[in-house]
Formats: C-alpha cells, structure tokens, sequence
C-alpha cells in the first residue's frame, strides 16, 4: 500500500428529488459526502444514486453512531469490519445495495486512516471479485485531519436541513399543488399571502420562498424584509410558470447548499433550438421541456436522456418541445438547473 495521504473532509450534499416526467416522485435528501483529494467520493462511484449514512433526516443517535463508526469508536456494523460509505436513498437495507469498505487503523504504525476494499454489496458478505471497485483506493487519511472533520460533526451534531418552503402567489389552486407534490417528495411547504406576523423563530425553519408570477414588487419586498429583520438567508425563487415538476425543480435547485465546484450539474442554458448543458463528472443527465398548450396544459418532451462525460455539451431541441413558452430542465442524481428556452 502507498504511503501517500489523502486528503479527507466534509461537505453538505443533496439528492434531488422531484417529480419526473413519467409522473413518478424521487425523494429529496440532505447528507453530508465524503470530499477525498477535494471532490465527492461519489463522483468516483460512476453515476451511483446514494447517499452517505450521514443524512440531516436521521435520528440524532443514530447519526452520531455512524459517526463514532467511522471513527471506529464503534462496532463496524457490517462483517469483516466493513462499513457503509453509500446506501440506498430511499431506505437502509443492503437488499437494494450499498458502497461498503473496510476501515481500519493503519499497520505501519502511523497516525493514520485507511478505506480499503471498496466493493458493491447486497449481502451478508461483500464479494470483492466479482463487486469490488477495483480502481479506487486504498485511501490513507491523516488521523488528525480525519478526526478533526468528524469531530466536528460531533461536537455541533449535523443541523437539520431547512427543507421547508414558503409559497406566496394568488393562484391558490396551483400553490396547493406544488405544496402537495414538494411534501411528497419529503420538502415541507406552507402557503401564504404574505410573511407579515410570521415570527422570527418560524422564518428561521425556512430554506427558500417562491413566488408566483403575480406577485407584486411589494410583496415581495416586504417578504425579504421580514426574513432579513429576522436574520435569516434563504433562496428566492421567481416562478417560471404555473407547471408543477417545473416549479418543483426550482425549488431543488434553490434548497442545493452543496458547494458549486462540488457539483456535477453547473451551467444550462437554452435558446436557437439547442440546449448547453456543463458537468464536471461522467454521469447520467435527463433533459425535459415543459411548456403550457393553449388550453394551459402542460406538454411534457423527453429531450436526451442519457451518459455524458465531463464538459460542455449540445443536445438539440426538438421544435415541438419550443412552441410558445417553454423551459427546459436537466437532472443528475445529486442536482438540477432549469433554463427558459429563448427564442
């Protein structure tokens, strides 16, 4: 095993729910990633849909077990002193899969971490030949830098993620909507007219605002006003258009508190029938068109689904998908970004 270190730390991460365009809902979850030689251990996983054991939605015992685990303060919970990196985002059972590695102590004698034996297990067991992931690691992390980054998580305990939405619109009937399908997908959201009244101990529980279109310049002031007298940042979001899944990839993209350089989805945009997309990581990407016929339905296109390797990249538009008024959206497991279509 080499003796070179690796780099260890810490970053808050996102799996971006939302609703998708067959009608199907993919749960939103908070967790904090592995940062190894400055990017997401993920990223190394190919286009791996998973979150760390560190999740913001977990009991605080049981975040703090997986960090003392880590630590190996604790019992690995797995054989052969095998721990899980990466789980399943919608439960914790090994039956739909999970990144696991042995950690240990270094045998040389030095103060040091090592992750070792990365393999893809379902079992009781993992089978290192037939799942390992043979090209990554042995990391070796300096035991200082590592202790200092999870005890940090211990001395603070993880804040739980403001996954709560404020909606401010008139369209009554479309704000029921979106706050229907943003709690399906586990984002609390309330409606209201306005944040007057609204105490500073409840405006802090927020993540984001989203407007509708109709909403005044007033309004809007005044509910900027409220949520900074209260000391409160929070992401605002103009509404694009009364289109659910629309609506709800704004919302993710503004609850995103990852680190931009830590992301795979980075820039979108949209206009003379093509789309620019950027990602830093080899990954599967989803581009969607939405737009509202003249019946205000909303028609839904399928642009490119599909694995793209890092950098810039045009898809074409198909003309039907750019009638009128139109948007498109594009989706990674971790992020999502939303773009009008300029004409």
């Amino acid at each position: 095993m080499s003796a070179e270190y690796a780099t260890f730390g810490l970053a808050p991460a996102m799996r971006a729910g939302g609703v998708l365009a067959n009608g199907e809902y993919q749960v939103h979850r908070d967790f904090v990633d592995f940062i190894v030689n400055g990017r997401p251990l993920l990223f190394q996983l190919s286009d791996l849909d998973a979150v760390s054991p560190l999740a913001s939605d977990v009991p605080p015992a049981i975040f703090t077990h997986h960090v003392r685990g880590l630590l190996l303060e604790a019992e690995a919970p797995l054989r052969d002193d095998r721990h899980v990196i990466y789980g399943c985002p919608e439960c914790e059972g090994l039956e739909c899969g999970a990144v696991t590695a042995v950690i240990e102590r270094a045998s040389d004698g030095t103060d040091a971490y090592v992750w070792r034996d990365f393999a893809w297990q379902t079992a009781e067991r993992a089978d290192l030949k037939l799942n390992g992931y043979h090209g990554i690691g042995p990391f070796r992390f300096d035991g200082a830098e590592y202790r200092d980054a999870l005890g940090k998580l211990l001395a603070r305990g993880e804040p739980a993620a403001r996954r709560r939405v404020l909606l401010i619109g008139a369209r009554v009937a479309v704000l029921a909507k979106l706050a229907a399908a943003l709690r399906t997908i586990g984002v609390g959201a309330e409606i209201a007219a306005d944040a007057a009244g609204v105490p500073p101990d409840e405006l802090r529980t927020y993540g984001a605002v989203a407007f509708g279109r109709s909403v005044p310049a007033a309004t809007r002031d005044a509910v900027r006003a409220a949520f900074e007298g209260a000391g409160v940042q929070v992401a605002y979001v103009d509404g694009l258009a009364s289109i659910i899944p629309l609506l709800v990839a704004q919302i993710e993209h503004a609850l995103d508190r990852s680190p931009l350089a830590q992301r795979r989805l980075t820039r979108l945009a949209a206009a003379d029938g093509s789309a620019d997309v950027e990602i830093t990581s080899t990954c599967r990407i989803q581009l969607i068109a939405y737009r509202l016929d003249r019946l205000s339905r909303t028609q839904v296109h399928q642009v490119f689904d599909g694995v793209l390797e890092p950098g810039e990249h045009r898809v074409a538009l198909d003309a039907k998908a750019t009638k009128g008024e139109s948007f498109v959206v594009a989706r990674t497991t971790d992020s999502v970004l939303v773009a009008p279509i300029v004409r």
